[in-house]
């Protein structure tokens, strides 16, 4: 005899029903959200904007190895609770959050610069300049 589990969520979405734990896991409420960027680029460079709210500044990494660029942050749970108070319901997540990705041009990691508002991370990578071709003396 078969176990049917009822799933709310699966009668409004039948397709997310059908895939899940297929394609992707299973989302849990406590799961820490990804990093959401939009990526830029001009001919001088790349412009990088990363949502990544409710963390500290200090909190967050920011690495360049030639073009490729790692973010890394840390959401850190509260756990602020004042006398007489019961927790009923705790959905806001917590955790280590990361993302990295390649660009086309390598980065001058010597003139990037970061600056986190409003729970964006704002990364304006410059592109390093091309080397230019060396010709060897044959000896």
């Amino acid at each position: 005899m078969a176990h049917i589990t009822y799933d709310p969520r699966a009668m409004t979405d039948p397709l997310d029903a059908l895939f899940r734990g297929f394609l992707h896991p299973v989302r849990m409420d406590t799961e820490v959200p990804q990093i959401r960027m939009d990526v830029k680029e001009n001919e001088g460079g790349y412009a990088v904007h990363a949502d990544i709210p409710g963390v500290d500044k200090d909190d967050i990494h920011v690495s360049i190895d030639g073009n490729t660029v790692a973010i890394s942050a840390e959401v850190k749970k509260s756990t602020e609770q004042k006398d007489g108070e019961t927790v009923l319901r705790r959905e806001r997540a917590f955790g280590r959050v990361s993302r990295s990705f390649a660009l086309e041009h390598e980065v001058d990691e010597a003139s990037a610069t970061a600056r986190y508002r409003d729970g964006v991370l704002e990364l304006v990578l410059p592109k390093k300049a091309a080397a230019a071709a060396r010709r060897l003396a044959v000896q």
